[in-house]
């Protein structure tokens, strides 16, 4: 066993399973807004130095990224860290990394996943319009990809007077604006619909407060 910035991890820099000690990890998203048939979109972080080398529709990024830091109890410890491993396993690196709470109490060292180039399901910048489009008609396991957006933009703007994110508003505005379009029946919709699910299997996490869903291994 090692420490990292305060965290105690093993030889492949997780938070240790056996240690008895609790960690924070950052969380900035959730998963399973589509299917392998129709994939939604979901938020991620990735290096300065990758974002800077995409051709972004946004040709700016803020230093800071808001969201929230979750603390894990010595107890359940073992058992989140199992669950990250299922959800971040591909394409994901470990960082620690001082979290500023937004009341401006003291930084806490947090755990965070950031993506990798090679993370196959990173699909790089797209159009705002169309992005808005595909979200809009995408649904998985875990809701709605609208809902999920539209949740963000609230979290994000809930947190602090600062904490709104551009992109995620400018989608949002989008896609509000894509369903006043449907409702007035000025935008046509595909009536076939998305294509059909797929079978998967996804199973609830009832342990984990976040209740979030994950992929049996």
């Amino acid at each position: 066993m090692a420490e990292t910035n305060g965290v105690v991890v093993d030889a492949t820099g997780r938070p240790s399973t056996s240690s008895g000690d609790e960690f924070w990890i950052f969380g900035y998203g959730q998963d399973h807004r589509g299917t392998p048939r129709a994939p939604g979109r979901v938020v991620t972080l990735i290096e300065r130095s990758f974002w800077a080398a995409l051709a972004d529709a946004h040709d700016s990024a803020p230093e800071k990224v808001w969201g929230t830091a979750y603390r894990i109890k010595a107890a359940h410890v073992k058992e989140v860290a199992e669950y990250l491993d299922i959800r971040e396993i591909n394409g994901y690196t470990i960082h620690y990394t001082p979290f500023y709470p937004a009341d401006g109490s003291s930084p806490i060292r947090t755990l965070v996943y950031i993506g990798t180039p090679d993370n196959d399901q990173f699909v790089g910048p797209q159009d705002p319009q169309l992005l808005a489009e595909h979200i809009q008609r995408s649904e998985g396991p875990s809701g709605l990809n609208r809902d999920y957006l539209l949740e963000l933009e609230k979290a994000l703007d809930e947190l602090s007077p600062e904490s709104g994110d551009a992109h995620v508003t400018d989608l949002s505005d989008r896609l509000r604006d894509i369903e006043r379009g449907i409702k007035s029946g000025k935008v046509k919709v595909d009536v076939n619909g998305p294509p059909e699910p797929v079978p998967h299997e996804f199973r609830k996490v009832t342990s984990v407060d976040e209740q979030e869903e994950t992929e049996k291994a």
